[in-house]
C-alpha cells in the first residue's frame, strides 16, 4: 500500500473512490510549513536561508501522514499542478524526513493531476516523477521576496506614516493602478460635445434613423459640433435639403468563439456576468475541481486536450445538430511566457455533462459551472455569420451627409450557446435596416441635436483590474484573486456597485511609496521581476542571483529613509497631491485658504486610525475639516461638518477629526469648550449616517435598569474595546455594536453572569440543602473546583477527604464553617468579623513591594491582622 498526499479533505474523498483499498489518501490542509512572522525568516547574509517552522495546525496533518508511513513504505504527492502544489509537495517530504517518517528507503514519487476523474488519476498513477526542484526554487523566490518586501517596507509605513497597514512586492503596485486610475477621474474635466440625427422614411414607408457624418462638405469630427449654437445650425443644414440614397453596401461578416477559459478570462467573466469578485470565483472553481467536474483552475493555458476536443464536437453534433459543428478542430495556442503556469484550459472534465444534468446544489458553483461549459462548448463551435449593411445618405450639392448601419444575423452558430460579456458599453448595431435602392428619396420625419459629455475613464472592477494586471505582466494565475483581496482587507480599497474605489489609506501609501521607492512601483521593474521569476521555474536562472541584485538595491532604498520624519513625509504627499486637494477656485482666491476663518491655511493631516482630512492650520481656534477628495461646497464633513439635524435646539453634526468620523452635540463654545461627541462605531458607514442613529451614539452610556440582586444600574456602551455591559465594576463584552441600543434586562444580566469569575447571577445551584444556621442564614454543600464545599452567606469551608456531601450533617457542617471563620459556635458577629480580616490581604501583601513605606511603624501593626486572617483561612 501507498499514501498518496493531497492539499485538501474533499479531494482526497474523491481521489480515494477512484484509488480504491490499496492507497491510504491523506490531506496535508494546504501548506504545511511556512516563514515565522518574524525578524530573521530570511537571511540575506547567509545565502537567502530560510527559517521555515510548521504552522501548529498542521502538526496533527503531518503527524497523521507519519502515522501512516510506519505500516505503508511508500509516499505519493499528488498536490496541485502548479508552483503551489509543487512546493507544498516539497515542504511535506522536508517535514517528513526532518521528523525521520522519511525512511532512506520509503520512495517517493509526485503525480500531477490536470483532472480528477477516474482516468486522469489512473493515468496520472503510470507516470509518476520526482519534484520539480526548478519549481520550488521559482516558489522560495517569491516567497523570499515577498518576505523581505513586506517584513522590511512595512515598518517603514509605520513609523514614516500613522494608519498605514502593509506594503507588498505585488499589491503595492496593483494598488497603485486604483490610485492613479482615481487621481485620473479627479482631474478629467468633461468636453461637450453634440450629435444630430435624422428620423427618415423610405418610399415605402418604412422608418429608421441616421446620424450626421459630413457638414459644409467636410467629413464631422466627434468635437467638430461642440456647442448648442453650431448643433442648430447642423440642424438647419439637414432640415433646408432634400435627402436621398447616395449608396447601399451590404457586406457578409463572420464572428469566431472565444478562447476557452484561463484563470484571468474565468474571473473576468465572472465579474462581468455574476458580479463575482475573485476571490469568490476561484473559491468555487476550487470546489468544482476538487469535486472532478472541471479541469485545474489556476492556469495560463488555453489549449485543450485533443480527446476533450473530439468529446465537445460530439456534444454539440448531439445537442445542436452537425450544422453547428466546423469542418476541422479550432486550436487554440498559450500565449503564456512561463510554462508552469500554462496547463491545460478550464473546461469541463465531461463535455456531455451539461449543467442541468449534474444539478450541482451550490448557486455559486452552479452559475460557474454553466459558464464553464457553455464558453468550452462554444469555443468548438461554428462562425456566427451576419450581414453589416452601410448606407450612405446625401443632398445633391453634398453639403451634408449622413449614414445608417445595421447588421442581421444569417446564422447564429455559437451564439446559439454563448457570447462574452463586455466590460464597457458599445452601439448598438444589431439592427435591421430596411430596403432601399441607391437614388432613393427620403423624407424626413424629425432631426434632432442631441447634446454629450465626454466620460471619465471607468473605475476598475475586479475583473478589469486582472485584466490590466495581466496585461502588464503583474502577478500571476495562482496570485490574482489573494492580491484583489488583500488591497480590500487592509482598507487600502473599498468597493462600491462592482467598483474599486482608492480610500484615503490607499491613496497616501501610494504617494509615500512612489515617491521614496519609485522603481519598486514601476509596473515595468515588478513584470521584469516576474519574468526573471519565470526563468528560474524553467530552470534557467539561480534563484539566489535574483534574490542577491534585488536585495543589494533595495536595502540600500530602505536606509536611505532612515532619517525621514513624518512631517517631511506629511508635506511631500501635500505638495505631491495639492492639484487633487486644492483645486483652483472660481473667484482665482488662494485654494489653500481656509473658507472658515480667512486666516489661516489648508494641510494634510492624518488620523490616528489612518485615514487621512483637510484641515485648518489654525487649530484649535479653527475647526475647519473636510474628506482628502472633497471640495469645499461638501456638505459631507465640510467646515462644521454635515449637519444631520437639531435636537432640543441642539445642532447634531457628523465630523472627522484626528481619530476618524465622529458625531457632536451643539458647537464649541467659550462656556462649552468640549461639546458632547460620540466617535462612530466601525463598520458603521458614513454615508448612511442619519440624525436617529446619531442621538443613539450621544445618549450613551445607555441605562438598563437596576440589577435584580443589589439594585445597582446596568449600563450598555461603547468603549476602546468595544461594545459592553456594565455593573458596578464589571464590564461584558457583547458580540454586536447594534446590541448596545436594544439589549434588555435578561440578556445583560446572563451576559454579566457568563462573564468568568464575574457576576452575583453566576452563582450554581447547591448540591444539598443542609438548613439554617443558628444565627440565620441557610447552610448549603456546593460543587467547587477542589472538591465539595459548604456555603453559609461568605464562609466556605471545604469538606474533609473523610466526608463525603451526601454524608454530612447540619451540625457536622455548623461546626466546619465556625471554623472556618474562626468563631465560637454560635457566635455570627464573630464569624463575620473574622470573615472581613482576609479582605485586607492584598494591601497587606503590596507593602514589602514598597521599601520606603515598609520603614514606616503603622506597617507592622497592619501586617498582623492580615497573618491572622491568613491562618484563619488555612
Amino acid at each position: 500500500m501507498a499514501v498518496v498526499v493531497v492539499e485538501s479533505p474533499a479531494k482526497a474523498k474523491t481521489i480515494n473512490k477512484y484509488l480504491g483499498p490499496g492507497y491510504t489518501v491523506l490531506a496535508s490542509y494546504g501548506h504545511v510549513r511556512d516563514l515565522p512572522p518574524k525578524d530573521g525568516s530570511v537571511d540575506p547574509e547567509h545565502e537567502f536561508a530560510m527559517l521555515w517552522e510548521v504552522a501548529p495546525d498542521s502538526r496533527k496533518h503531518l503527524k497523521a501522514i507519519a502515522d501512516a508511513l510506519k505500516d505503508d513504505n511508500e509516499l505519493i504527492l499528488a498536490t496541485d499542478p502548479d508552483r503551489e502544489g509543487e512546493a507544498i509537495s516539497w515542504h511535506l517530504t522536508e517535514a517528513l524526513a526532518k521528523s525521520r517518517a522519511l525512511k532512506k528507503d520509503t520512495p517517493v514519487r509526485r503525480v500531477v493531476l490536470n483532472a480528477i476523474t477516474k482516468k486522469a488519476v489512473t493515468e496520472a498513477m503510470k507516470s509518476p516523477r520526482d519534484v520539480d526542484m526548478p519549481l520550488v526554487h521559482a516558489y522560495l523566490a517569491r516567497r523570499a521576496l515577498d518576505y523581505l518586501v513586506g517584513f522590511n517596507l512595512s515598518p517603514v509605513l509605520w513609523r514614516k506614516l500613522p494608519g498605514a497597514k502593509s506594503a507588498g512586492r505585488v499589491q503595492s503596485v496593483c494598488l497603485r493602478l486604483i490610485v492613479e486610475r482615481e487621481m485620473e477621474i479627479e482631474a478629467f474635466r468633461a468636453q461637450e460635445y453634440w450629435s444630430v440625427t435624422a428620423g427618415l422614411t423610405t418610399p415605402r414607408g418604412q422608418e429608421f434613423s441616421a446620424k450626421l457624418v459630413s457638414l459644409a462638405g467636410k467629413r464631422l469630427d466627434k468635437f467638430d459640433i461642440a456647442t448648442a449654437e453650431s448643433a442648430e445650425i447642423a440642424v438647419q443644414a439637414v432640415n433646408s435639403r432634400s435627402l436621398f440614397v447616395q449608396s447601399v453596401e451590404a457586406k457578409p461578416a463572420s464572428r469566431n468563439p472565444s478562447a476557452p477559459f484561463m484563470t484571468s478570462t474565468l474571473q473576468q467573466e465572472a465579474s462581468r456576468k455574476f458580479g463575482m469578485g475573485a476571490k469568490q470565483c476561484m473559491s468555487a472553481a476550487q470546489r468544482l475541481y476538487e469535486a472532478g467536474h472541471i479541469t485545474y483552475m489556476r492556469t495560463d493555458g488555453i489549449d485543450m486536450a485533443p480527446e476533450a476536443v473530439m468529446a465537445a464536437r460530439d456534444a454539440i453534433k448531439a445537442r445542436y445538430g452537425a450544422e453547428y459543428v466546423p469542418k476541422s478542430p479550432r486550436m487554440y495556442k498559450n500565449k503564456a511566457k512561463n510554462a508552469q503556469e500554462a496547463h491545460e484550459c478550464i473546461r469541463p472534465t465531461e463535455m456531455a455533462a451539461s449543467p442541468d444534468q449534474l444539478k450541482i446544489t451550490d448557486t455559486d458553483q452552479r452559475k460557474l459551472y454553466d459558464l464553464i461549459w457553455k464558453r468550452t462548448i462554444a469555443c468548438q463551435m461554428e462562425a456566427a455569420r451576419m450581414e453589416r449593411t452601410t448606407i450612405e445618405i446625401g443632398a445633391k450639392d453634398g453639403q451634408v451627409g449622413l449614414r445608417a448601419t445595421g447588421q442581421v444575423v444569417l446564422f447564429d452558430g455559437f451564439l446559439k450557446v454563448y457570447e462574452e460579456g463586455r466590460d464597457d458599453v458599445v452601439d448598438d448595431e444589431d439592427k435591421r435596416l430596411p430596403q432601399m435602392a441607391q437614388g432613393d428619396a427620403l423624407e424626413k420625419r424629425s432631426v434632432t441635436p442631441e447634446q454629450h459629455f465626454t466620460q471619465a475613464p471607468p473605475r476598475y472592477t475586479e475583473a478589469t483590474l486582472v485584466k490590466r494586471m495581466e496585461e502588464l505582466g503583474i502577478g500571476r494565475p495562482s496570485t490574482y484573486a489573494s492580491i484583489v483581496t488583500t488591497i480590500q482587507d487592509r482598507g487600502y480599497v473599498t468597493k462600491d456597485k462592482n467598483r474599486l474605489i482608492a480610500a484615503d489609506k490607499g491613496r497616501l501609501v501610494t504617494v509615500f511609496l512612489v515617491n521614496y521607492f519609485r522603481r519598486y512601483l514601476e509596473y515595468d521593474f515588478t513584470a521584469d521581476l516576474e519574468s526573471q521569476l519565470d526563468d528560474v521555474s524553467a530552470g534557467d536562472r539561480d534563484y539566489r542571483e535574483v534574490l542577491e541584485r534585488f536585495w543589494r538595491d533595495f536595502s540600500a532604498a530602505i536606509a536611505e529613509t532612515a532619517e525621514l520624519r513624518i512631517t517631511e513625509v506629511l508635506e511631500k504627499i501635500d505638495e505631491v497631491l495639492a492639484p487633487h486637494l486644492y483645486p483652483l477656485r472660481e473667484d482665482g482666491s488662494d485654494p489653500r485658504q481656509c473658507p472658515k476663518c480667512g486666516a489661516g491655511r489648508l494641510n494634510l493631516k492624518t488620523a490616528r486610525s489612518g485615514g487621512a482630512f483637510i484641515g485648518c492650520n489654525n487649530y484649535p481656534d479653527c475647526r475647519y475639516t473636510r474628506p482628502l477628495a472633497g471640495e469645499e461646497g461638501d456638505a459631507e464633513l465640510s467646515g462644521d461638518g454635515k449637519l444631520l439635524g437639531h435636537d432640543a435646539g441642539d445642532p447634531i453634526s457628523l465630523r472627522t477629526g484626528r481619530f476618524g468620523p465622529y458625531v457632536q452635540r451643539g458647537e464649541v463654545t467659550t462656556e462649552q469648550p468640549k461639546p458632547p461627541r460620540a466617535s462612530l462605531p466601525k463598520g458603521w458607514d458614513v454615508e448612511s449616517m442619519e440624525l436617529e442613529r446619531a442621538l443613539m451614539l450621544l445618549a450613551l452610556p445607555r441605562p438598563i435598569g437596576p440589577h435584580p440582586e443589589d439594585g445597582e444600574m446596568i449600563e450598555a456602551g461603547i468603549g476602546r474595546y468595544g461594545p459592553y455591559v456594565k455593573h458596578g465594576r464589571v464590564y461584558a463584552n457583547l458580540p454586536e455594536v447594534d446590541e448596545v441600543f436594544t439589549i434588555g434586562m435578561n440578556r445583560a444580566v446572563e451576559v454579566l453572569a457568563a462573564k468568568p469569575g464575574r457576576g452575583r447571577a453566576a452563582a450554581a445551584e447547591p448540591l444539598r440543602a443542609l438548613g439554617d444556621h443558628p444565627q440565620g442564614g441557610a447552610l448549603s454543600v456546593m460543587k467547587g473546583r477542589y472538591g465539595p464545599y459548604v456555603k453559609w452567606e461568605k464562609v466556605n469551608a471545604t469538606l474533609p477527604k473523610e466526608m463525603s456531601a451526601e454524608e454530612i450533617t447540619l451540625e457536622q457542617a455548623i461546626e466546619l464553617v465556625n471554623a472556618k471563620a474562626g468563631a465560637k459556635a454560635g457566635g455570627k458577629s464573630k464569624a463575620a468579623g473574622a470573615k472581613k480580616a482576609p479582605a485586607k490581604k492584598a494591601p497587606a501583601k503590596k507593602a514589602p513591594a514598597k521599601k520606603p513605606a515598609a520603614k514606616t511603624p503603622a506597617k507592622p501593626a497592619a501586617k498582623a491582622p492580615a497573618k491572622a486572617a491568613s491562618k484563619a483561612a488555612k
